[in-house]
């Protein structure tokens, strides 16, 4: 991760770089904004969630991964909303239908000419479709149990509670399983290649300093070895807060 030149490392953003993913319950309580954030619109086109589940995702994810609209911390910071995560989620609890599971390649037309590689999707074999029908099928249940649950505990509508008590929420014993899933969904759809409909506008690889995919020229050996930059986490005390609280779980 690059260095934070000459500012200080929003707290949620230290929080979500230095915990495992199962003690994000225990961390999404510790957000400080009070106000319901204006909502930017939901993606034109859903292909598994109903709009109100896609706006209780956009919600819940926007408290994991905040961005400008939902703490003034995150000032120039883009987080889940601006990265289209729930569109990431979205698609990809849908991806069996048109088999959009592994992007293609070896390479994107990003840092070169020509067709975008990356957007051939690679055919999947009936072995590797039974599993994913499995594991999607999984996930597909969860999401429709944890929205339902995120729901009942603000009293019908998740998204109509303030960041504070959104926060609450997600870090109720009762949805654990599911925060930890959404966790990790929301991480990859800050990061992930945009083929797979998330990081939009390159919004997470622009944040971290990341070029993304640079084939065919790839990367010097200069470029492998050398550090971005200290590590703007490691210079705040967030992370030993967090280990001593997981400590005392």
């Amino acid at each position: 991760m690059p260095a934070a030149q000459g500012r200080n490392w929003p707290r949620r953003r230290a929080i979500i770089a230095a915990i495992p993913v199962a003690a994000l319950p225990v961390a999404a309580g510790l957000a400080a904004c009070t106000s319901v954030p204006k909502r930017e619109p939901q993606p034109t086109t859903l292909r598994f969630f109903t709009a109100h589940q896609a706006a209780v995702v956009e919600a819940a994810t926007a408290r994991i991964a905040p961005g400008p609209r939902d703490d003034p911390a995150e000032a120039g910071h883009p987080g889940a909303r601006e990265a289209g995560v729930t569109g990431y989620i979205d698609a990809m609890l849908a991806s069996l239908q048109d088999e959009k599971v592994f992007a293609g390649g070896p390479w994107s037309n990003r840092h070169t000419s020509g067709p975008n590689l990356m957007a051939r999707f690679a055919p999947l074999d009936p072995v590797a479709k039974i599993a994913w029908h499995k594991r999607l099928a999984g996930w597909q249940a969860q999401y429709q149990a944890g929205i339902g649950q995120l729901d009942q505990l603000a009293g019908g509508d998740f998204t109509k509670r303030t960041p504070a008590q959104q926060d609450k929420i997600l870090a109720a014993q009762k949805v654990s399983v599911f925060t930890t899933l959404l966790f990790g969904h929301t991480i990859e759809g800050l990061y992930a290649s945009p083929e797979y409909g998330g990081n939009r506008g390159l919004a997470g690889w622009k944040e971290i300093g990341f070029p993304g995919d640079i084939q065919p020229r790839g990367y010097t050996a200069d470029e492998v070895e050398r550090s971005d930059g200290h590590d703007p986490v490691a210079e705040t005390g967030i992370v030993g807060d967090v280990l001593k609280l997981l400590g005392a779980l």
